[in-house]
């Protein structure tokens, strides 16, 4: 969960009012969302104290640097990985000035970078744990299709007929994971 971190946090901001977003079909071609201002939840600056605060937090209740440190990562990654789809508008300083690549004026590119990104965050998961039962390879695998099955639908489904679909959606799809985790993904490390 730490690489969509910043988007559990920008639902709860958008939902409340504090950062500000809407739906503007062609703002890109594949993503409508216009992010108008999202400083706390996305910007350089902010990732990172959100990065070192969760990475602290986990040390502190764990006492494990290693772990802390991938976390700490893996929170900060989400703004690369934004800059790369989004068109510019990532925030290094809460207030500007604003980088992106643009990848989501290329719906299917895009679609399978995002994919790909997916597919690797889940073979680097892999590769430190393994599941202790038949529950956990069919949850993961589940986890692994609806995952990439919301990230085709956000490509190439209709777009949604306000801000508060994407930013509810967010929330509720974190909720689903961790619910998935917490009873049917049973990983052990290796």
């Amino acid at each position: 969960m730490a690489p969509i971190f910043a988007d559990l946090l920008w639902g709860v901001f958008v939902l409340t009012g504090i950062e500000k977003a809407r739906i503007t079909p062609g703002i890109t071609r594949a993503m409508p969302l216009d992010l108008e201002w999202i400083p706390i939840s996305h910007s350089l600056v902010a990732d990172v104290g959100w990065a070192l605060a969760v990475g602290a937090i986990y040390f502190a209740l764990r006492k494990d640097f290693k772990v802390a440190a991938i976390l700490a990562l893996g929170v900060l990654s989400h703004w690369l990985l934004d800059v790369i789809a989004h068109h510019p508008d990532m925030p290094v300083l809460p207030s500007g000035p604003k980088l992106g690549l643009g990848l989501w004026n290329h719906p299917l590119a895009g679609m399978l970078v995002e994919a790909a990104m997916v597919v690797l965050g889940a073979g680097l998961y892999l590769s430190t744990v393994r599941a202790r039962d038949r529950r956990g390879k069919i949850g993961f695998a589940i986890l692994l299709i609806v995952l990439l099955g919301f990230n085709a639908g956000a490509y190439f489904g209709p777009p949604p007929a306000s801000i508060t679909a994407p930013a509810a959606g967010n929330l509720m799809l974190l909720g689903a994971l961790w619910l998935l985790h917490r009873i049917d993904l049973r990983f052990e490390p290796i």
